[in-house]
């Protein structure tokens, strides 16, 4: 009986074998280098060639590998600005790349993963009540005039966060979703790799100056290609103006409207004739300079995004953009 149970127990390991040959010879492409967030030399990396891509990854994205220039560029010239990108986002088609991996401050564009993690993880009903965090300090840092105490929807913050950009808006969503800005952060970090967004790292939800706050323009097209899956968010990107009324710490109702500051929304930045500019996000501060990205549809309503980063002024933004926008035939 014993010499049974040896060779049943030699078969059983000769077909479990067997069966992971099966699973993992020939006909399947082996990647030797296992996927590591912190290199650029991985097969998930961002910066690999399309070849060296595990498919699940790279499937109806767009993928760059050098630079693609345009027939035309603004009078001030490439080093006005530090990088932009225009992708083709149903053919999965980059048109125009300059320096997308370059590692770049966000400054507000960081708003976008912020309305990702909220819309993933919230309702627009969700009631928030801000925290002491909402009493930021920060020069020049952009606010809706949140108190602690205050209450109000996660739609109503969500407005202040994506038209107005109002830093206190994004910490009173971090704190009213994860409990905290640190838990907070956790789940941008989390869902920036789950997009493959590997040069990309997050430290607060509103984007103001932190030197291990980063990111790059292909990961701000990875992250912004989710964000417009939302209709939630489609919605709030394309308005002009919003008025609401929220609950303040005595109780009293405070009136508060949002005006964009997208100026192809103000109408202060013309696109061409052809193009729709749908909406996006706007991104400023001393140290990443001027910053955009951009949902536009062409004439035939096919979808593109753009991304402009670290152009040295507001003009140069927008004429880059522009310029961009141009390139859509």
């Amino acid at each position: 009986m014993s010499g049974v149970k040896c060779t049943n127990k030699w078969l059983g390991l000769c077909l479990s074998m067997s069966f992971v040959i099966l699973l993992t010879g020939c006909g399947s492409k082996e990647f030797t280098m296992k996927y590591d967030t912190d290199t650029n030399i991985s097969s998930y990396s961002v910066v690999a060639g399309a070849d060296d891509r595990a498919v699940p990854f790279a499937k109806g994205l767009c993928v760059v590998s050098e630079d693609i220039e345009s027939t035309s560029e603004i009078e001030s010239g490439s080093d006005s600005y530090g990088a932009a990108v225009l992708f083709d986002v149903n053919n999965a088609q980059p048109v125009y790349s300059r320096n997308c991996y370059a590692t770049l401050y966000p400054a507000s564009l960081t708003k976008v993963m912020t309305a990702i993690v909220a819309m993933k993880h919230g309702q627009k009903d969700d009631l928030i009540v801000c925290t002491d965090d909402v009493l930021i300090t920060e020069e020049g840092a952009q606010l809706c005039g949140f108190k602690p105490g205050d209450t109000m929807t996660l739609d109503q913050a969500m407005h202040g966060l994506l038209m107005y950009s109002g830093n206190d808006a994004a910490v009173a969503i971090a704190d009213g979703i994860a409990g905290s800005v640190e838990s907070f952060c956790d789940l941008m970090n989390e869902e920036a790799l789950s997009l493959g967004a590997t040069g990309t790292h997050f430290v607060n939800p509103n984007g103001l100056h932190d030197e291990n706050h980063y990111t790059t323009p292909y990961d701000m097209y990875l992250i912004f290609n989710e964000a417009v899956k939302y209709d939630w968010f489609n919605e709030i990107i394309n308005m002009q103006g919003y008025t609401t009324s929220y609950a303040t710490a005595d109780g009293s109702q405070k009136e508060i409207t949002f005006n964009t500051t997208n100026l192809y929304l103000k109408g202060d930045a013309i696109a061409p004739s052809s193009v729709t500019v749908i909406g996006g996000k706007t991104g400023t501060t001393m140290a990443a300079g001027n910053n955009l990205v951009l949902l536009s549809r062409d004439a035939g309503g096919n979808p593109f995004i753009s991304v402009v980063m670290k152009a040295k002024d507001k003009g140069i933004l927008y004429d880059k953009m522009t310029s961009l926008l141009g390139e859509i035939k």
